[in-house]
Formats: C-alpha cells, sequence, structure tokens
C-alpha cells in the first residue's frame, strides 16, 4: 500500500525522498522495525485477552519438572507472528510479486489450519487437537499449490547465459550481459562447482519431455513443505526454542534471497540469480521481526505460547521460502535442529515398534522424544538446553551461508 502510493507520488508529483521506496532494503528495515514494534506493543493486549477468555494451554502429565507449572499458560500465540507479520507486508510489499503472494497464502492457510487444531484443543477439550490425517491434507494441498505456481506462472523464472558449445546451445545461471530470463526448475546443488541441478534430469532418461517435469517437481515440493512444517511442529516443546531457531534460520535465508535476487551480488558469488524474488527480503524482515517480537513473551518462563498456529505457520513459510530461492537442498543443514528433532522422533518409535515385534517388549533410544525432552530427563534446566540449541543452530545457519562461495 504505502510502498504504491510513494510510488505514485514519485511519478506524478516528484515527492522529495519518495524514491526511496523503491530500494528493497530500506523497506526490509522498516519491517522489521514494524514487526517487532507492533508484536511487542501488542503482544501483552493479546495475551491479556486470551487469558481473560481462558484460552490456556492443557498441559499432559509427561513427568517433566515444571511442567505442571505450564498449565493454563495461553497459547495460539502465533496470532501475534501472523499479524505482526502481515501488517508490515501489506505496508510495504509489492503485493503483485508473485513471490510475495506465495508466502502470504502460505502464511494465512497454515495459519488457519494450526488455529483450527488449537481450537479443538482448547474448545473442545481434545488433547489430541486435528487429526494428523487432515494436517497432512492441508499441507499437501498448498504444498500442490506451491508447486503448481512455481513450475507453471510465467513469472517464475531464473536468468541464464546462452553459451555456445561447438553447434549446440547450452544454459549456464552465470550472470552476463547477453543474459536472458527462462522457465526452468533449477536448484542449487551446495558444495559442487557449476552447482545447479535440474528436476528435468530425474525423469529425462524416461523419455519425458520438460514440460512434464511437474510430475516429479510438485511432489518435491509437497514432501518439502510437510516435513519442515511437522518438524517445526515438533520443535516446539519447551519455552523459545522453535521461535528462536526459526528466527535464526529465517535470518540466514534472507542473507540467501537479498544474493540471489540483486544482479551484482549475484554475479559477484557467481550464483543463480533469481529475478523478483529480492522483494521476498521485505516479507522475510517484517517475519523475523514478528518471531524476535514475539521471543519477548515466548522465553523462559513462557507468558504464552504458539501453539500450532504458530509452528505449523512457522515450518510452512520457511520451506517455501527455501525453495522460492533455489536452496531446498541446504534445507537439512540450515534447519538441522528441526531435522534432528524429527529423526528422534522416528528413531524412538520405529525402534520401539521393532523391539517390541521382535522380543516383545519395546525399548526407547531416548529418554523420551523430541530430543529436547530426553535432555529434560537428563537433568539439564529447559533454558539451558534451548541457549544451547540456539548456538547449534547459529553454527549450522553459519555453514550455510559458507556454501555461498565454497565449492
Amino acid at each position: 500500500m504505502l510502498y504504491n502510493l510513494f510510488e505514485f507520488l514519485e511519478q506524478h508529483y516528484q515527492l522529495p525522498g519518495a524514491s526511496v521506496f523503491q530500494y528493497t532494503s530500506f523497506r526490509a528495515s522498516l519491517a522489521v522495525i514494524l514487526s517487532m514494534g507492533f508484536s511487542l506493543v501488542f503482544g501483552k493486549q493479546i495475551i491479556s485477552y486470551l487469558r481473560s477468555q481462558q484460552i490456556g494451554e492443557s498441559v499432559r502429565d509427561l513427568g517433566l519438572y515444571g511442567q505442571k507449572e505450564k498449565e493454563g499458560t495461553p497459547t495460539m500465540g502465533g496470532l501475534i507472528i501472523i499479524f505482526s507479520t502481515l501488517v508490515p507486508v501489506f505496508l510495504l510489499a509489492r503485493l503483485s510479486n508473485i513471490y510475495i503472494i506465495l508466502l502470504i497464502v502460505t502464511m494465512v492457510w497454515m495459519g488457519l489450519i494450526g488455529l483450527f487444531d488449537d481450537y479443538i484443543k482448547i474448545f473442545k477439550k481434545n488433547k489430541d487437537g486435528l487429526q494428523g490425517k487432515f494436517k497432512v491434507i492441508g499441507q499437501v494441498l498448498l504444498g500442490a499449490f506451491v508447486g503448481s505456481v512455481l513450475f507453471f506462472h510465467p513469472e517464475v523464472k531464473v536468468r541464464v547465459e546462452l553459451i555456445k558449445s561447438g553447434n549446440k546451445i547450452e544454459n549456464t545461471t552465470d550472470i552476463s550481459q547477453n543474459a536472458g530470463d527462462i522457465k526452468a526448475t533449477l536448484t542449487t546443488i551446495p558444495l559442487f562447482k557449476n552447482n545447479e541441478f535440474d528436476y528435468h534430469k530425474i525423469i529425462s532418461w524416461m523419455g519425458f519431455e520438460s514440460k512434464f517435469t511437474w510430475l516429479i517437481f510438485i511432489p518435491i515440493i509437497i514432501f518439502i513443505i510437510t516435513a519442515v512444517s511437522n518438524g517445526a511442529n515438533l520443535t516446539d516443546g519447551i519455552d523459545g526454542l522453535a521461535a528462536g531457531i526459526s528466527a535464526i534460520i529465517v535470518f540466514a535465508l534472507a542473507v540467501f534471497s537479498f544474493v540471489s535476487g540483486n544482479i551484482n551480488f549475484a554475479s559477484y558469488l557467481n550464483i543463480m540469480y533469481i529475478p523478483n524474488v529480492g522483494e521476498i527480503v521485505v516479507f522475510i524482515f517484517a517475519f523475523l521481526g514478528a518471531l524476535i517480537g514475539f521471543l519477548w513473551y515466548n522465553t523462559y518462563p513462557a507468558e504464552i505460547f504458539m501453539g500450532d498456529t504458530g509452528s505449523l505457520t512457522i515450518g510452512a513459510v520457511i520451506s517455501v521460502i527455501a525453495v522460492i530461492v533455489r536452496k531446498e537442498l541446504l534445507i537439512p543443514l540450515l534447519c538441522g535442529v528441526f531435522f534432528i528433532e524429527t529423526l528422534s522422533v522416528i528413531i524412538q518409535v520405529s525402534y520401539f515398534k521393532y523391539s517390541r515385534n521382535r522380543i516383545g517388549t519395546g525399548i526407547r533410544v531416548f529418554k523420551m522424544a523430541p530430543l529436547h525432552h530426553h535432555f529434560q530427563k537428563l537433568g539439564f534446566h529447559e533454558s539451558k538446553i534451548v541457549a544451547r540449541f540456539w548456538i547449534i543452530g547459529i553454527i549450522l545457519a553459519a555453514l550455510t551461508i559458507v556454501t555461498l562461495k565454497l565449492r
């Protein structure tokens, strides 16, 4: 809204200073300030309202220290993150940008699914919430939508240089004056020179033309969104863990988005340039500010929990950003904490079932899963667990950013 207003004022009235809104860096800086301020100022009011309506967490007795004290803590705090992100985005971003539209749809869609899940838990007194199959259906529909838009929409392109090799023309993602924008299902393979991979190669050996690449591309997007969304949901188990790790991940994605959407940086780093993707930096910084503002109330001892309204949404948005900037293959490293938490649950459940079928008695690998509960059972205070997981998250984010040049 403000972007269009100042663009109009600059074009028709030459208003001094109006051109500053053309700079993504300025609008991104403003977005993080607005989102952080909104979440800090209105977060307290939202917490008070939720507490007055007795919208509190119903805690299962897992035998963890300090668990019962959390009973009644307001939940659905993901609403703070969602509103604090969307308000600056609607004010400052170019809403006609296809990537901005994708991220808004992702946030609203997964926010509604998480909200419905929390509603069932709180108001219907059903601790299981929305059945898992319905969550997965929602994630699959979102993944199908995102994958279809990224594959079929004419504005989703990458810039390549046409290089003549013998009698044929080859495409590369190097930046040059002869570069052109094309539709391509290219992504980045980290740590390799000339590290672009086309999903079409997965089915090309079967004789399929590139127009049929969606048959493999869309299912991959569905898997990524479902996996990361559920990973964030599993990580949200102790105060400040999911929000803090997510803020670290989002900052790293902001770096990737900025350099991938800036032709000068992309050329210098010799990475894939993605036209129009720089605009999502405004969304990402608004998202980052919302997460930091939410952390003010979510760190130990938490005054509010994000609930599935927040955790499912955060994971989905992170995965869509990674796919947009063609860095989805870096997710296991960048979202390593989510990955480890999910893996601990898979190992725990799988080995318990295996040992029960094999010897009649289920054996647990961890004292409790996800992994953060294992450390709680070992006697670590949750604030120490969170701090150390944050440190691991920072290390993983730094390693991920290093892959920009390390090949």
